[in-house]
């Protein structure tokens, strides 16, 4: 059903890099792919998230950031967001995807849903926390797109 999968945040160096590497460890068989809403294009996963990242065994190293645009949302089954903000934005650049655009944080707290904020230049510890909210979010999604 959702065999192309698109993660966005804004930058595309810290949340969607990670988050894709995780959801395409457990879902070898999906096409996942990252973008930014304001892509801080061609630069690689910010330092302190890839450390986190490789910590967890995820290799982003070839990763480069690149801006969202329309064709790219249209080649997805399924876009998934940082913030409400960032699915309002998706609606904005193309309508039609917006049906298809969802929280990574869907399913955290008990199914309220939960933002996942946006750890760039902060602190270690807020890194740290993306990092674990980043792991809990895409661990609930693998049971629904599994």
């Amino acid at each position: 059903m959702f065999e192309r999968i698109l993660v966005l945040c804004t930058g595309n160096i810290c949340r969607s890099p990670v988050a894709g590497a995780m959801l395409a460890a457990q879902l070898p068989h999906k096409h996942v792919e990252t973008a930014g809403l304001n892509a801080l294009e061609g630069r690689g996963v910010e330092a302190r998230a890839r450390a986190l990242a490789e910590g967890a065994g995820l290799d982003v190293s070839a990763h480069e950031a690149r801006q969202v645009t329309s064709e790219i949302l249209q080649g997805a089954d399924l876009v998934l967001v940082m913030s409400d903000g960032q699915r309002l934005a998706v609606g904005q650049l193309d309508p039609a995807a917006l049906g298809k655009t969802m929280l990574l944080g869907r399913w955290l707290d008990g199914g309220q849903g939960r933002e996942i904020p946006d750890p760039y230049r902060k602190s270690q510890e807020a890194f740290q926390q993306v990092h674990k909210l980043l792991t809990e979010a895409t661990d609930s999604w693998i049971g629904k797109l599994g």
